[in-house]
């Protein structure tokens, strides 16, 4: 009879520094020892990168998986109100829960420039604390403001921050 292990984590620790875990965002040059890219370290660096890639991507935009994603950019023109919101938040639980099946939404905050003075018009600044559904105690959070880039008047595109 086989006896489960049970005494392990049931994924990878991040322990051994020589060992990079994926690509980390944006993509750029790393350093001579780690690669050609710049490499994420943890576990965790690299599901804050998932969750940042999986929310700023538009439905379409990813070949050969067009339902990847989610039309955050849409909704920075639109009316921003309670029920929006709720839209929005539900949107965002269901596109993490499909994709990211690993990850666990613990709190999703959803400001407008109505509630942070901080905040531009057109923006929407989400907040997204999580962790790994099979370890709790690796609570993290992730911060993604959306906005529309209204300097170029022939040219309203969207960017995310990180």
């Amino acid at each position: 009879m086989a006896v489960k292990d049970i005494s392990r984590k049931p994924y990878i620790v991040d322990n051994d520094a020589n060992i990079k875990v994926g690509i980390d965002l944006p993509i750029r040059r790393g350093d001579v020892k780690d690669g050609w890219f710049a490499t994420t370290s943890t576990t965790i660096e690299a599901v804050k990168n998932n969750i940042r890639n999986l929310l700023q991507t538009n439905r379409g935009e990813r070949f050969f998986q067009p339902n990847l994603g989610i039309n955050l950019r849409s909704s920075l023109f639109e009316v921003i109100n309670d029920e929006s919101l709720f839209s929005i938040q539900d949107s965002i639980l269901d596109t993490i829960n499909f994709w990211l099946p690993f990850v666990e939404v613990r709190d999703i905050e959803l400001l407008t420039n109505v509630q942070d003075s901080s905040i531009l018009n057109n923006e929407i600044r989400i907040k997204i604390l999580f962790n790994i559904v099979q370890d709790p105690t690796t609570l993290d959070s992730v911060t993604i403001d959306f906005q529309s880039d209204v300097s170029n008047s022939s040219d309203s595109s969207t960017s995310g921050g990180y």
